[in-house]
């Protein structure tokens, strides 16, 4: 049985906003969340750094500069420089709580880019009272092993990379393995370069452990379909349209 926790509350399979929809162009800024939401999205991917002041902001690069087109790390900058970045006339770089707090009915799926972003995440993740609808991830398995011992465990997480492959492994000889009790899904690509990873062998090993298993980034229509005929639990698009219409026509849109 798959592990059901609070972040999981929703039937499967879930349907994420990447980014909260970055298609669009505006990727990771209140306006993108809340056109997903407005679709009906439940589940919203994103991305946090810390400021140089300590300040967990949605932001996927560590700098400025291919989103707004102005210069500037992200760890570098204080909340208050971040406040006069503008894209349009609009803010584009929200606080993590700001965000929170807008939606308390939304799942966020939590990816924590840095090192300097951890202990800041957590905090406000702890202030908010957010610890049940967020699930953090990273590429970084030692950020993932700080995330869960500042969160003592109660905090969903995903799986970093070396995790990942030793997963993937494990479903390709059936032998067994050993995760965090706080992980409750492998969020992974369909392929790493030309190494498949998404199968049904993969797929059924995950839900004998009791893990959901949610695809990135896919926005292809067909592809959607495939995922989903192999049991997937999960899909996170850039094309909140395309993923939307997908699931309404196999009876899986419950928004």
């Amino acid at each position: 049985m798959l592990n059901r926790c609070a972040y999981l509350d929703a039937p499967a399979p879930l349907a994420f906003a990447h980014r909260g929809g970055a298609a669009e162009g505006d990727e990771n800024t209140t306006t993108a969340f809340a056109r997903a939401i407005g679709l009906g999205y439940r589940y919203v991917e994103t991305d946090v750094h810390a400021t140089a002041d300590g300040v967990p902001v949605i932001f996927h690069d560590p700098t400025l500069a291919r989103v707004t087109g102005t210069a500037g790390r992200i760890a570098d900058l204080s909340w208050a420089d971040l406040t006069s970045v503008r894209v349009g006339g609009a803010a584009v770089v929200p606080r993590l709580d700001e965000v929170l707090d807008a939606w308390p009915q939304v799942r966020f799926n939590i990816d924590v880019k840095a090192d300097g972003g951890v202990a800041p995440t957590v905090a406000t993740l702890t202030r908010v009272g957010a610890a049940d609808r967020v699930l953090l991830a990273s590429f970084s398995d030692a950020r993932l092993a700080r995330l869960r011992a500042l969160t003592e465990g109660r905090v969903a997480t995903s799986l970093g990379m070396r995790a990942v492959a030793r997963l993937r492994l494990a479903s390709l000889h059936g032998r067994p393995l050993r995760l965090p009790p706080s992980v409750v899904a492998a969020q992974v690509p369909p392929r790493y370069g030309r190494v498949p990873v998404v199968d049904r062998r993969f797929v059924d090993y995950c839900h004998r452990l009791g893990l959901q298993v949610h695809v990135w980034t896919i926005d292809d229509a067909d592809q959607m379909h495939d995922l989903l005929d192999r049991g997937v639990d999960g899909i996170m698009t850039d094309h909140v349209g395309v993923l939307r219409d997908v699931y309404r026509s196999r009876g899986h849109w419950t928004a």
